[in-house]
């Protein structure tokens, strides 16, 4: 299963009296398949930690790194979980339903952009103040996401929550990101980051331009002996008339 090779879509396994260790040994084997789409395991031993196990597999926040790192593919997990809590299974099981729904809106029977999965997921989960604080109580997250953010990519990170969540969860990135750029950065070394960060960009879109050059003198070069096939058919035309 956690083979870059693997083509397994349905796993089923219903009625095997598998409980959390079996869990957290599927759970380590997935992060990295990239085709099982349903997981059914009712009817076994699963208690609201392997629930907890499930939902780390799919949307782990403890890093943006670990977010990005998750499951992406998996559409449907079929499971029973046992324990008093009621409550709190229903919350977990809705955070991990919801994480589903991103990977199942990015795949279809002809596509699939994971990709764009776990992008999702960072922005609708870890750049949202509450549904983060939720995410990180259940997974046991105690630090600041922006505490692992560059201070040179915070602006774009601001503007990002602002489009997505609106001035009330920019307000609270604000509040939260502040403190720690004041204290942290230093304006030279801040300034000679952004310098070399432009320069990258500028080598970046001057090879950019360099390829689209060199792809529009084929064109040009082209349709050049088009022109040229043409004024000797042309001219041997009139020769023979």
């Amino acid at each position: 299963l956690g083979g870059g090779d693997s083509t397994l879509k349905d796993l089923y396994l219903r009625d095997n009296n598998i409980h959390d260790e079996g869990v957290a040994i599927l759970a380590d084997s997935l992060p990295n398949n990239t085709s099982l789409a349903t997981l059914h395991l009712t009817n076994n031993m699963v208690t609201i930690e392997g629930a907890k196990l499930f939902l780390q597999l799919v949307n782990d926040v403890s890093s943006i790194k670990a977010t990005l790192q998750s499951n992406h593919t998996l559409q449907r997990i079929t499971a029973d979980y046992g324990g008093d809590d009621q409550d709190l299974n229903e919350r977990i099981q809705r955070h991990i339903d919801n994480a589903l729904k991103i990977n199942a809106l990015y795949a279809t029977s002809s596509w699939s952009l994971p990709e764009e999965a776990c992008k999702e997921k960072v922005i609708l989960t870890q750049l949202h103040s509450e549904t983060r604080a939720k995410l990180a109580a259940l997974q046991g997250v105690n630090h600041s996401l922006y505490s692992e953010i560059n201070s040179l990519h915070l602006p774009e990170v601001l503007a990002l929550v602002g489009r997505r969540h609106g001035q009330g969860e920019l307000y609270v990135a604000l509040r939260s990101s502040i403190a720690g750029v004041i204290s942290t950065v230093n304006k030279k070394q801040c300034l000679q980051q952004q310098r070399a960060y432009f320069r990258a960009k500028i080598a970046e879109y001057r090879a950019k331009a360099e390829a689209v050059e060199a792809e529009i003198s084929t064109i040009e070069a082209a349709e050049g002996r088009v022109v040229d096939i043409e004024n000797e058919s042309y001219s041997n035309k009139r020769r023979r008339a």
